[in-house]
């Protein structure tokens, strides 16, 4: 693994790596093995790293092209990196609640590389959860019903003038989503490019219906997922320190950035990892969807 040193975290995922620099210019070879690490830990921990956000962009862009995010302003010379900040009288932070970033697209990005900048004194843990454990949990009845299923996801609920995510903050200038955002659709089931593992690929923020079903009729089934998918043997929890860096697969984790540092400060920077163009065809079977009752 050339050189690095890994140290497994929990029973269903996470890593944490040491033995490298980030900020520097890495070797094919040093980057193959941190990929490696991330494809079969599904997320990733580094500490002590100092990076700027043109190094941070450098190290993102070894594993593909980089997300403009379509309703969060980005820094104004590096628009694809996300500065995550809440300030000690914001109230609702960024990334609370169980979710995956960027299904609301139709052509999601595979993993997200966050750097702590400032930390509060106490809390801002982050929590994951391996979507590949929660399917393999399921019975194979049920395995096999999901895996004809559909789900469609938008922005639209959680870019809302309601929603979590475009609630107002001092620091982050974040667009509410008006009108229509567009509906995508993608497999219930996914099946991960790099290992062929399958995980569920449904989450809160942005799953709005199952393809062909009413919301009404979707509800039972998606909150019977949603529960289960969050199961404490299928999570690890992440306690920051500043430099730290994070950097997991979208394609089968959930993450859940804590809210419990009121008065305090935490400022994150976040770049966002799509697919390569030739990865696009296995990654995603995306479509337009038709409205639904």
């Amino acid at each position: 693994m050339a050189g690095l040193k890994i140290r497994k975290l929990a029973g269903a995922l996470g890593a944490e790596i040491s033995g490298v620099d980030l900020a520097k210019d890495l070797s094919d070879q040093t980057i193959a093995a941190i990929r490696e690490a991330f494809v079969t830990h599904q997320v990733i921990f580094f500490r002590d790293q100092a990076l700027s956000p043109e190094r941070q962009l450098a190290f993102g862009r070894r594993f593909g092209p980089l997300n403009i995010h379509p309703y969060v302003t980005g820094m104004d010379a590096h628009p694809e990196v996300m500065e995550i900040v809440k300030e000690p009288e914001d109230k609702v932070n960024f990334g609370g609640g169980w979710h995956s970033d960027m299904s609301f697209l139709e052509n999601p990005s595979i993993g997200s590389i966050l750097y702590a900048v400032d930390l509060p004194s106490f809390g801002g843990d982050t929590l994951f959860a391996s979507q590949a454990a929660a399917y393999d949990a399921l019975s194979p009845g049920l395995k096999a019903t999901l895996e004809t299923l559909n789900a469609v996801h938008s922005a639209g609920r959680e870019y809302s003038s309601q929603g979590h995510s475009a609630q107002s903050r001092k620091t982050m200038k974040v667009v509410e989503a008006e009108g229509a955002v567009g509906e995508f659709v993608h497999p219930v089931v996914k099946v991960h490019p790099e290992t062929g593992r399958k995980a569920l690929y449904v989450n809160p923020a942005f799953t709005m219906r199952i393809e062909g079903w009413s919301r009404r009729e979707s509800k039972a089934l998606l909150d019977f997922l949603f529960e289960h998918s969050r199961y404490e043997a299928f999570t690890c929890r992440f306690s920051w320190t500043p430099g730290s860096v994070a950097f997991w697969d979208n394609r089968s984790v959930w993450h859940f950035a804590l809210n419990d540092y009121p008065g305090e400060r935490r400022h994150m920077r976040r770049v966002t990892v799509d697919a390569w163009p030739s990865e696009v065809a296995t990654t995603s079977a995306a479509r337009v969807s038709e409205p639904a009752e």
